[in-house]
Protein backbone atom coordinates (compact mmCIF):
# COMPACT_ATOMS: atom_id res chain seq x y z
CA UNK A 1 0.00 0.00 0.00
CA UNK A 2 3.10 2.83 1.18
CA UNK A 3 4.10 1.97 -2.13
CA UNK A 4 0.97 2.52 -4.49
CA UNK A 5 0.75 5.76 -2.58
CA UNK A 6 4.31 6.61 -3.13
CA UNK A 7 3.98 5.86 -7.03
CA UNK A 8 0.98 7.84 -7.30
CA UNK A 9 2.62 10.72 -5.43
CA UNK A 10 5.38 10.59 -7.93
CA UNK A 11 3.73 11.02 -10.73
CA UNK A 12 1.67 13.85 -9.21
CA UNK A 13 4.62 15.39 -8.21
CA UNK A 14 6.74 14.63 -11.71
CA UNK A 15 3.62 16.47 -13.54
CA UNK A 16 3.49 19.88 -11.34
CA UNK A 17 7.13 20.11 -11.86
CA UNK A 18 6.35 20.09 -15.28
CA UNK A 19 3.96 22.45 -15.32
CA UNK A 20 6.20 25.25 -14.19
CA UNK A 21 9.09 24.10 -15.78
CA UNK A 22 10.85 22.54 -13.44
CA UNK A 23 12.81 18.77 -13.35
CA UNK A 24 11.99 16.89 -10.16
CA UNK A 25 15.20 17.67 -8.66
CA UNK A 26 14.73 21.49 -9.00
CA UNK A 27 11.02 21.11 -7.81
CA UNK A 28 12.33 19.04 -4.26
CA UNK A 29 14.66 21.59 -3.73
CA UNK A 30 12.58 24.60 -4.02
CA UNK A 31 9.92 22.78 -1.82
CA UNK A 32 13.05 22.49 0.88
CA UNK A 33 13.05 26.24 0.77
CA UNK A 34 10.85 27.14 3.37
CA UNK A 35 13.12 29.53 4.67
CA UNK A 36 16.50 29.76 3.43
CA UNK A 37 19.29 27.31 3.88
CA UNK A 38 22.46 26.66 3.22
CA UNK A 39 23.60 24.68 0.03
CA UNK A 40 24.69 22.17 2.46
CA UNK A 41 21.85 21.76 4.53
CA UNK A 42 19.57 21.66 1.03
CA UNK A 43 22.32 18.60 -0.52
CA UNK A 44 21.52 16.86 3.21
CA UNK A 45 17.63 17.24 2.61
CA UNK A 46 17.72 16.07 -0.80
CA UNK A 47 20.29 13.41 0.29
CA UNK A 48 22.37 14.31 -2.73
CA UNK A 49 26.43 15.57 -2.80
CA UNK A 50 26.86 19.11 -2.70
CA UNK A 51 28.13 19.71 -6.43
CA UNK A 52 24.48 18.23 -7.30
CA UNK A 53 23.01 21.41 -5.76
CA UNK A 54 25.53 23.81 -7.21
CA UNK A 55 23.93 22.75 -10.58
CA UNK A 56 20.41 22.96 -9.80
CA UNK A 57 20.84 26.12 -7.73
CA UNK A 58 22.53 27.40 -10.92
CA UNK A 59 19.34 26.36 -13.28
CA UNK A 60 17.24 28.15 -10.32
CA UNK A 61 18.84 31.42 -10.14
CA UNK A 62 18.97 31.76 -13.89
CA UNK A 63 15.20 31.17 -13.79
CA UNK A 64 15.03 33.83 -10.94
CA UNK A 65 13.58 31.57 -8.59
CA UNK A 66 16.18 31.83 -6.35
CA UNK A 67 19.06 34.50 -4.62
CA UNK A 68 22.12 32.91 -3.28
CA UNK A 69 23.95 34.97 -0.94
CA UNK A 70 27.31 35.03 0.84
CA UNK A 71 26.90 33.79 4.64
CA UNK A 72 27.47 36.56 7.07
CA UNK A 73 30.27 34.74 8.78
CA UNK A 74 31.69 32.68 6.21
CA UNK A 75 31.91 33.61 2.45
CA UNK A 76 32.55 30.53 1.32
CA UNK A 77 28.59 29.52 2.27
CA UNK A 78 26.20 30.45 0.16
CA UNK A 79 22.60 30.50 1.39
CA UNK A 80 19.86 29.76 -1.12
CA UNK A 81 17.06 31.83 -0.42
CA UNK A 82 13.46 32.13 -2.55
CA UNK A 83 12.57 35.03 -5.06
CA UNK A 84 8.76 35.92 -5.00
CA UNK A 85 8.61 34.08 -8.10
CA UNK A 86 10.02 31.16 -6.37
CA UNK A 87 7.67 31.39 -3.79
CA UNK A 88 4.62 31.57 -6.17
CA UNK A 89 6.51 28.29 -7.92
CA UNK A 90 6.82 26.51 -4.89
CA UNK A 91 3.23 27.24 -3.57
CA UNK A 92 2.03 25.64 -6.59
CA UNK A 93 4.01 22.58 -5.88
CA UNK A 94 2.70 22.14 -2.52
CA UNK A 95 -0.87 22.79 -3.96
CA UNK A 96 -0.48 20.22 -6.62
CA UNK A 97 1.13 17.44 -3.87
CA UNK A 98 -1.89 18.42 -1.48
CA UNK A 99 -4.52 17.87 -3.90
CA UNK A 100 -3.30 14.56 -4.94
CA UNK A 101 -5.54 11.78 -4.96
CA UNK A 102 -3.26 10.39 -2.03
CA UNK A 103 -3.66 13.67 -0.18
CA UNK A 104 -7.37 14.88 -1.21
CA UNK A 105 -9.17 12.98 0.97
CA UNK A 106 -6.84 14.32 4.25
CA UNK A 107 -7.74 16.71 6.50
CA UNK A 108 -4.80 19.49 7.72
CA UNK A 109 -4.47 17.78 10.80
CA UNK A 110 -4.15 13.94 9.31
CA UNK A 111 -1.86 15.28 6.35
CA UNK A 112 0.47 16.77 9.53
CA UNK A 113 0.09 13.55 11.39
CA UNK A 114 1.07 11.42 7.94
CA UNK A 115 3.87 14.08 7.61
CA UNK A 116 5.10 13.49 11.25
CA UNK A 117 4.34 9.57 10.92
CA UNK A 118 6.18 9.17 7.30
CA UNK A 119 9.41 11.36 8.69
CA UNK A 120 9.65 9.14 11.93
CA UNK A 121 9.56 6.22 9.56
CA UNK A 122 12.03 7.54 7.07
CA UNK A 123 14.68 8.56 9.72
CA UNK A 124 14.53 5.87 12.38
CA UNK A 125 15.64 7.65 15.83
CA UNK A 126 14.98 11.25 14.82
CA UNK A 127 12.04 12.65 15.81
CA UNK A 128 9.88 14.56 13.24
Amino acid sequence: MLFAVAEQTRHVFEAAARRVELTPPQARALLELHRPASMRTIAQRLRCDASNVTGIADRLQARGLIRRDEGQQDRRVKTLTLTPAGERARADLETAVRSSPAMAGLSHAERATLRDLLAKVASPGATP
